[in-house]
């Protein structure tokens, strides 16, 4: 009888010298390649159509990428704690990380309704086309909202097995799941927040930045910067203060994120513009602008943006983009990253990194952010 997927050690090139390995995005990549051929065979063990239909769908998601951030500061985060030499339970994390960012984004997508995710149709929205073609009997949009919902949960298996069979492979095992079962927990309020904030038509600031550092913040750079330095056996004072950066650059990224989401190009962020704004989803850009609104007596303004209103058409999205534009709440969210993207170096400094890995860090924000950073050490 099969067994269980077995560990999955990267290729000899991806080990060794942290500073002279290849970038963790593409090392990552490869170790994923790995896993998820591991994973789809036992997949097809347990029940082919399952396999077929469901799991090589999640795996292309995987493979599909994104940014693979949460990986790059997995990586950055154990250097800063001095971690050297092997890099397989690093990129073991990060993958790890990727298949829990799998399952953020396809359970996000399906409480959305979106219907493109990395330039292709959400999962949902491929499983309800499938139910369809197939012919087969009921409503193809519950199908494929109730098999995308599986997906996200075998994604999140996945992770959680990965991140399991590397951590009783390290002697830091302990510190690494404690990082990482707080980091579930957090994941899921966020989520809860966000869906209990548009239920109530939420306009608060401090609920926006509340959802956004527990959706995203924590989870894209805080907990990945501890997990990478709890493989390298750090202590609390480094941790803290890496914790403390991860959540400056982590909310700075989520307001980037919001501002892509209403102004971006769909054809380089991969998803449609405006979605965000249609769903009237509570965010610190929209927060802001109705605060400003409000302040400046501009009822236009106040009327476009309020919660309750209903942007279905183009026409309706351009006036949101437009109230935006006017409140002023577009320019003070970009100084608002940037002031996130200050305070986060200067946590990081603290926790006492080498200069080559506070420049690394610094430029890794730059990525998220959109900031570039203030001139740093140059790599030794």
């Amino acid at each position: 009888m099969p067994g269980l997927p077995s560990m999955v050690a990267p290729p000899a090139e991806l080990v060794g010298d942290p500073l002279t390995a290849p970038d963790a995005t593409d090392a990552v990549g490869t170790v994923l390649e790995h896993v998820l051929d591991e994973r789809l065979r036992h997949s097809r063990t347990v029940d082919p159509v399952f396999a077929r239909e469901l799991a090589d769908r999640l795996a292309a998601l995987v493979e599909r990428g994104g940014k693979r951030l949460r990986t790059a500061f997995t990586r950055c985060g154990w250097r800063a704690a001095g971690g050297s030499g092997d890099t397989t339970a690093v990129l073991r994390t990060g993958a790890a990380l990727e298949l829990l960012q799998a399952c953020a984004l396809v359970h996000d997508d399906v409480m959305d309704d979106s219907l493109q995710r990395r330039g292709a149709p959400a999962l949902h929205v491929q499983l309800a086309r499938r139910h369809w073609a197939a012919g087969m009997h009921g409503s193809s949009e519950a199908f494929g909202t109730s098999a995308a919902v599986l997906a996200g949960d075998l994604a999140l298996a996945w992770a959680d097995d990965l991140l399991t069979e590397t951590a009783l492979g390290t002697p830091h095992g302990a510190r690494l799941h404690e990082e990482w079962r707080a980091m579930r927990t957090e994941m899921v309020a966020g989520q809860y927040r966000d869906l209990h904030a548009q239920a109530a038509r939420s306009s608060a600031v401090d609920e926006a930045l509340a959802i956004a550092t527990l959706k995203s913040a924590l989870y894209t750079v805080a907990r990945p910067l501890a997990l990478g330095a709890s493989l390298a056996g750090a202590d609390e004072r480094v941790l803290e203060a890496l914790r403390a950066a991860g959540r400056c650059a982590g909310l700075a990224f989520q307001l980037r994120d919001d501002l892509l989401g209403a102004f971006g190009d769909p054809a380089l962020t991969g998803k449609p513009a405006g979605d965000d704004l249609r769903s009237r989803k509570l965010t610190y850009l929209l927060a802001v602008a109705l605060q400003l609104a409000d302040a400046a007596d501009d009822h236009q303004a106040a009327e476009a943006l309020a919660p309750d209103a209903d942007p279905g058409s183009e026409y309706a999205v351009q006036r949101v983009r437009a109230a935006l534009e006017r409140t002023g709440a577009r320019d003070l969210v970009e100084e608002k990253i940037a002031e996130l993207t200050d305070l986060s170096l200067g946590h990081f400094e603290r926790a006492g990194a080498h200069p080559a890995v506070r420049h690394e860090f610094a430029v890794l924000v730059s990525r998220a952010t959109g900031v570039a950073p203030h001139r740093t050490e140059e790599v030794a």
